[in-house]
């Protein structure tokens, strides 16, 4: 390990001799931390990384830290944690230059252009269709549930290019310019009051096929890339959680102040031990995420959160009491309306919020199906012949 380490320390160095993360523009600084190959460690030199392990990226991002860096704000989640993973490991060399830079920079933000009003769960039923124009695709569909596709530059987009092969075979994947004509994205208001989802709607948006990542009809195989690594971030694998923090610190607090009986105790131990149970699934999931190859620990972990996270949060409302279910109504529209700000407001909110825990990401009903059929070898699903063709299932 020795040399890696002098690797990494000497390139730090350098980096925070050549710039102060404190004072110098965010872009300007991620743009030569990129370039000193410690964005990803684990990438490929030239592409943000230095080919080393993984796990020695915690030691780049705290030695920044603590010399002033600021951490990325929540708008480049998706191209830091699916879109660089899946660039890095499917694109052309071309694409890679193009796109990896700018998304570590935050010049461009990502958004994920998988699910669509009647392919959600069942995604490689997907409808939106893509249609080869010479050196261009010809796209028109519908997409939902977009996160932050409204303050989106980029967007992972999975579309049919081939309705007479079996539906997983008819797939491919583009990194779409959300700014191109015909792409009209329509905010969804969500229960908290907030619209970070979103609807988008794709006519005739021409994408050009230097935009595509994978081989044409391999949109499927990429895809479980950019879940596989969703599954892991959503979790809690994308970085290093704490013991007792998160949901479970904020009940332990509220529980703290409400002075609750014995048996609501008896309950936020037992959600303790889940959440620490997490914690460490969470780890080694994002060990395995973080090499390049995301195990079943990513849907377990994924699952876990989302039925933990609700839990939590329910315990949260329930020992808030009568302050845990006043000070909103469904006609307002901004968080500080619906009384979502404060520390009883915040629980109020998180409660809400989290009931897309077990939609986003992937159900749990199919992170339990993924478990089932492929981890623990059971019999699947009575369903349609997978080798059936698209355009021959019936709707």
């Amino acid at each position: 390990m020795s040399d890696p380490l002098r690797l990494l320390d000497d390139r730090v160095d350098r980096l925070l001799a050549e710039a102060d993360p404190a004072s110098t523009p965010m872009v300007e600084f991620r743009g030569l931390q990129y370039d000193a190959g410690l964005a990803w460690v684990h990438f490929p030199e030239g592409r943000g990384g230095l080919g080393v392990a993984p796990s020695l990226q915690p030691r780049v991002d705290a030695r920044l830290r603590e010399a002033g860096a600021r951490p990325p704000d929540g708008r480049l989640f998706f191209g830091l944690t699916l879109a660089g993973p899946t660039v890095v490991t499917n694109g052309s060399e071309e694409i890679k230059d193009r796109l990896l830079r700018r998304m570590f920079t935050g010049e461009d933000a990502w958004c994920q252009l998988f699910s669509e009003p009647g392919a959600g769960s069942d995604l490689a039923s997907l409808a939106c269709r893509a249609v080869r124009d010479g050196d261009e695709w010809v796209v028109t569909g519908q997409k939902v549930w977009n996160t932050m596709a409204h303050m989106a530059d980029r967007g992972m987009l999975v579309a049919r290019t081939d309705p007479d092969v079996a539906k997983h075979k008819g797939l491919t994947y583009f990194a779409l310019d959300m700014h191109s004509p015909g792409v009209e994205v329509r905010p969804l208001v969500q229960i908290t009051g907030e619209a970070e989802f979103n609807e988008v709607y794709l006519t005739e948006v021409r994408v050009p096929d230097s935009d595509r990542v994978g081989q044409v009809g391999e949109g499927w195989r990429v895809a479980m890339t950019t879940l596989m690594n969703e599954r892991t971030a959503i979790g809690g694998g994308g970085g290093a959680p704490q013991r007792g923090s998160g949901a479970i610190a904020e009940a332990l607090r509220i529980w703290g102040e409400s002075g609750a009986q014995a048996a609501k105790r008896d309950r936020l131990m037992k959600l303790w031990c889940e959440a620490e149970a997490l914690r460490l699934t969470n780890i080694r999931a994002g060990q395995n995420r973080r090499a390049g190859n995301p195990g079943p620990e990513g849907s377990i972990a994924k699952l876990m959160f989302a039925e933990v996270n609700k839990r939590i949060y329910e315990l949260c409302v329930d020992l808030l009491g009568a302050d845990g279910t006043v000070g909103y109504t469904y006609e307002m529209h901004r968080s500080e309306s619906l009384g979502l700000t404060g520390p009883a407001g915040s629980a109020r909110k998180m409660f809400l919020r989290s009931r897309a825990n077990s939609i986003e990401g992937g159900t749990s009903e199919i992170q339990r199906n993924i478990l089932g059929e492929r981890v623990l070898g059971l019999p699947g699903d009575v369903r349609v012949d997978k080798d059936l063709p698209w355009s021959k299932v019936p709707r």
